[in-house]
């Protein structure tokens, strides 16, 4: 038996469907050579991204821990086991990174508490990409995942992102699920401020990419489509 610990790979996948090598630095490659163990939100995918950066690798040999809404956490907390033998494993987003607005933040917590070392790789987050690129405060900003469904709450949600901008000088930062993001994106032109500004960022690093950041007053006039779409949504208020 290995007396030494196994490792906790953070490995970034594409934002789409583009070339992997593209986007990713040629260590994730080689990082995922060398592994056989991956934590993982959809096997299938997870499957089709490492065929598609590591075709010369054994699909058979793999082996798949599940880190979907139906896993069991008791199961869950078993999955990094493995490193105790020496074994490292590769945590695997669905798309970008690991652990940011990504449920594999709970196999990071895990391997901090059995002192296994974590090892993130460098890949892109569409988060930061579009606070990147929006002109916005980069020294101060705040991510706040979903905003509530029902339209009153939300509208309210805004409000208050709005008003802890102005306060705070902060860029506030959020996201919907794609299917959602036209009734977002109205929402969000009836309740800010004319003079508010709001940055769109979508299909980031793809050909497709729209990023566009206008005051509310001049996104009256503009209709992106965004349907289906992952999205990025910041606004700013000085």
């Amino acid at each position: 038996m290995n007396n030494s610990k196994g490792f906790l790979y953070l490995i970034p996948t594409t934002l789409g469907d583009n070339e992997p090598l593209e986007v990713l630095p040629y260590l994730v490659k080689e990082v995922i050579e060398k592994l056989d163990c991956f934590i993982v939100e959809n096997e299938k995918t997870a499957r089709k991204f490492i065929k598609r950066i590591a075709p010369e690798k054994s699909q058979p040999s793999l082996k798949i821990f599940s880190l979907d809404k139906y896993a069991d956490q008791l199961e869950v907390s078993t999955y990094l086991d493995v490193c105790t033998n020496g074994i490292s494993v590769g945590l695997l987003s669905e798309a970008g990174v690991p652990a940011i607005a990504d449920p594999g933040a709970e196999i990071v917590k895990l391997a901090h508490q059995k002192n296994i070392r974590v090892i993130p790789l460098v890949g892109p987050s569409s988060i930061i990409l579009a606070m990147m690129a929006s002109g916005f405060n980069g020294q101060n900003f705040a991510f706040n995942g979903y905003l509530p469904i029902e339209a009153s709450e939300r509208k309210e949600a805004i409000k208050s992102l709005e008003k802890l901008s102005k306060e705070k000088n902060q860029s506030q930062i959020f996201i919907e699920t794609p299917y959602r993001n036209e009734k977002l994106f109205i929402d969000l032109k009836s309740t800010l401020n004319p003079a508010t500004k709001l940055c769109v960022a979508c299909d980031i690093t793809l050909s497709s990419e729209y990023i566009k950041t206008l005051e509310i007053k001049d996104w009256k006039n503009e209709r992106p489509d965004l349907n289906k779409r992952p999205t990025i949504f910041i606004i700013h208020k000085e």
